[in-house]
């Protein structure tokens, strides 16, 4: 479409007439086409740039928990942190007590500041917390324990570093040493917390980091059918095949650790182990359990 508008000097005078010319509906189409498949292009970007971050961050969030954990044992004579007191004799009648705090069993509520690792973090128990892996974010899993609230989406290697206060396994590894700092075999490649997730249908969080291999007595060993381990970061399109799980270690570095389909049990929610062996990131020393 063209208009012909008439123009005037300053002294009012006719000059030329100007020619204004719009977009045809055929050319307003292909500029709508082109911009359609430049967003077609952004969008994976856009999505691998979101991904990243989120691990960015739970890094971030690994980091503190391992300085928390550090900091606890500094505080303890170089003793690692518990994983819950649920015993009578240290609870009383009480909530049984985790590493992130009460867990509702008596009072029916989640009270975080009485976790062991409270104290060494600057940060309330919230979605999206400290505690929550931002690629897990409350509303994706179902929430364990009485008050079916936000614990936390990491777990923490108690069946190594407190095998007395580890529920669930204290009773077959109870006599194992707790450890202290000095005493871990191969800090930098110990898991002292890691992404967790237990298979269910939803899923729920766990915050207990089991091993690939679970300890029955007399130095024999059988695979645990039920590991907590979740690779959820940068899983490919529609959820297929494992992504990554980030990991802090006992020397306070923290990581991605990319999954293998053999290290798989629950497909559809990534739960498995890094590698298939207990040594050396979760019980480096299993071999000479007795």
């Amino acid at each position: 479409m063209v208009d012909s508008v008439r123009n005037h000097d300053a002294l009012g005078n006719d000059c030329h007439p100007v020619r204004t010319r719009g977009f045809t509906l055929i050319e307003l189409l292909v500029v709508m086409a082109i911009i359609g498949i430049l967003i077609s292009f952004l969008l994976p970007t856009l999505g691998s740039a979101k991904q990243a971050a989120r691990g960015t961050i739970c890094i971030s969030n690994l980091r503190s928990l391992g300085l928390g954990w550090q900091a606890y044992a500094n505080d303890y004579e170089e003793r690692a942190m518990p994983l819950a007191y649920t015993d009578a004799q240290d609870v009383g009648q009480g909530d049984s007590v985790y590493w992130w705090g009460t867990s509702g069993s008596v009072s029916g509520f989640v009270d975080h500041e009485q976790g062991f690792i409270a104290p060494y973090l600057d940060a309330a128990l919230h979605d999206g917390s400290v505690y929550e892996c931002p690629e897990q974010p409350w509303g994706r899993y179902r929430a364990q324990g009485a008050a079916r609230s936000i614990t936390s989406t990491y777990g923490y290697n108690g069946y190594y570093l407190s095998p007395s206060k580890t529920p669930g396994w204290s009773g077959t590894i109870g006599h194992r040493p707790w450890r202290r700092i000095g005493d871990i075999l191969e800090p930098s490649r110990l898991l002292v917390f890691a992404d967790t997730l237990l298979t269910g249908d939803p899923p729920s969080n766990n915050a207990l980091l089991d091993p690939p291999m679970l300890y029955r007595s007399g130095g024999r060993w059988r695979e645990n059918r039920a590991p907590t381990t979740c690779f959820r970061h940068g899983r490919s399109a529609g959820g297929q095949g494992p992504g990554s799980a980030a990991g802090v270690r006992a020397d306070g570095s923290a990581s991605m650790h990319q999954g293998k389909p053999a290290w798989i049990q629950d497909r559809e929610n990534a739960i498995g182990s890094v590698t298939n062996g207990n040594g050396p990131w979760y019980i480096p020393d299993w071999r000479d359990w007795q």
